[in-house]
């Protein structure tokens, strides 16, 4: 029994450290592959085109197209934003519902991300306060948004992604941004959200906007 308990206890021990630390390490290849990529595919492309909205079909599941950036979270916050909310998806960034909007349109345009394991690029999550700003980089736009409200909500509020959060019969005509994940953060027993509205839209090549090294 003795060697029993001590042979459940190593794998037990195993399984933690493959959750808590290998899971970062692999997530965190994958976004910086990820990134690279998609770096690499706006070189080659150019930011010269005029329109400031994502070319991206619904369906292209794990693909990389956009960049947040959290100033609340440090200067060097920068995630890449990849298609699809699945497990996979989620490792190799932050997910994008393929059923909202996209950066910069009228509407919700609503990610997902993990707060623990697989990269965890929302733990710090908690720290972001209304005035805050989330900035969405795109091949040719920079999209500045304002966190107007932080709420945690149960896990079946999915009203949260709706094109107007909390009423589904309401046509959009803002641009919104929602964030999403587990609250508290070992656990998933709630979601925290942050809900903000887009302020400012300026071209990639007319350089960073200026929130990015006010830090807020």
């Amino acid at each position: 029994m003795g060697e029993l308990f001590i042979t459940v206890g190593l794998v037990l021990l195993l399984f933690c450290a493959y959750e808590l630390a290998w899971t970062n390490i692999e997530a965190n290849r994958a976004q910086a592959k990820v990134s690279n990529t998609l770096r690499q595919q706006w070189a080659h492309q150019g930011s010269d085109q005029p329109s400031g909205t994502v070319r991206l079909s619904k369906s292209d599941f794990g693909k990389g197209f956009a960049f947040l950036h959290i100033p609340r979270l440090g200067r060097k916050f920068s995630k890449p934003v990849v298609q699809g909310v699945s497990l996979p998806d989620l490792s190799r960034g932050v997910g994008h519902y393929p059923s909202t909007a996209l950066p910069g349109e009228i509407g919700n345009f609503a990610v997902a991300g993990h707060r623990a394991t697989n990269g965890e690029p929302f733990a710090h999550l908690d720290l972001v306060k209304v005035g805050d700003s989330l900035v969405v980089e795109t091949r040719v736009s920079w999209f500045t948004y304002v966190v107007d409200k932080v709420q945690i909500v149960q896990p079946t509020d999915v009203w949260v992604i709706e094109p107007v959060p909390g009423k589904p019969k309401e046509q959009p005509t803002r641009q919104l941004i929602t964030l999403t994940t587990c609250n508290p953060r070992w656990a998933s027993t709630q979601r925290l959200i942050v809900f903000g509205h887009l302020t400012a839209t300026q071209p990639t090549a007319d350089g960073r906007p200026a929130v990015l090294a006010k830090g807020h």
